[in-house]
């Protein structure tokens, strides 16, 4: 890997990059069916419970979640379409399934899935007025100096990292493979690192001292690149990102590790959302 410094850097490309990731960014998660979608959170037990938004009554059994569909009700899920009575069986831990329907002119789907313990259902609905609604997400201007060079320190082996979650009583557990290492002005700092969605890439969970004052209190995410043969990469934290739990109250976003919370403020990325979804303005369909 190239580690490019600030005096080599083109900042005029630097900046329409940055632009065209950003975009990029804010249309994938603005996403008819995606996370500003949501219009509710339900954890399943064996009472059962029926969504005012979508399909189905939903319960939890010894045959894992079980749905109800009334005559005229229907679920798609990987091109099969369901009816009547199902039950779904296991669900590994932050696995799922994604259950689609219409309801009239309106598509939807259904998120089943297991987090930290616990299945629960999440309707998601293309006429969200929360979907159509948003405005996009404000952010620092972007400046080459947020870019930092780190090293990757592995573990000798994975390790187990208990983090806690967005929804009170709830937490999740992901297995570190390492810390990065990084300067900034002279000082050093230690940042635990989850896995990325690609093969090597790495995933930082982080708050600052700018968190509850310009950017959201709870948590911030930035990607980073698979470290180099030598364990070099960059942090740029001029892509550092709001989870969904900045805009819903129907997330279940993980917390930064303990010893992600910088005391520095870092002055880059994406600000506190400028609207939020609360589980009091969730959206009923009228029968």
């Amino acid at each position: 890997m190239t580690i490019t410094t600030d005096a080599t850097l083109d900042r005029a490309q630097f900046g329409r990059d940055w632009e065209d990731w950003h975009r990029e960014h804010e249309t994938r998660r603005a996403d008819p069916l995606g996370f500003f979608a949501i219009t509710g959170l339900h954890f399943l037990d064996a009472a059962p419970v029926t969504l005012p938004d979508a399909p189905g009554s939903w319960s939890l059994g010894d045959e894992g979640a079980v749905v109800e569909l009334a005559d005229g009700e229907s679920l798609e899920v990987d091109g099969a379409t369901i009816t009547g009575r199902h039950a779904f069986g296991t669900i590994a831990e932050r696995g799922g399934l994604t259950l689609r329907f219409t309801d009239g002119d309106v598509t939807g789907a259904i998120e089943l899935a297991q987090r930290g313990g616990h299945t629960i259902v999440r309707p998601r609905r293309a006429d969200h007025p929360f979907l159509a609604d948003y405005a996009g997400t404000p952010t620092y201007v972007p400046n080459p100096r947020w870019r930092v060079a780190a090293r990757f320190r592995p573990f000798a082996s994975p390790r187990p990292t208990e983090v806690g979650a967005a929804v009170d009583g709830l937490t999740h557990v992901y297995d570190a493979p390492g810390e990065l290492e990084f300067e900034w002005r002279g000082e050093s700092f230690t940042l635990t690192a989850f896995p990325g969605k690609s093969a090597g890439a790495l995933l930082v969970l982080f708050t600052d001292a700018t968190s509850g004052l310009t950017t959201y209190a709870a948590n911030r995410s930035v990607s980073v690149d698979a470290p180099d043969a030598n364990g070099w990469t960059i942090i740029d934290f001029n892509r550092a990102v709001n989870l969904p739990c900045a805009y819903t109250d129907f997330a279940t976003c993980p917390l930064p590790p303990a010893g992600n919370r910088l005391p520095i403020g870092i002055e880059a990325g994406e600000k506190t959302p400028l609207a939020r979804v609360h589980a009091e303005q969730a959206l009923v369909v009228p029968a």
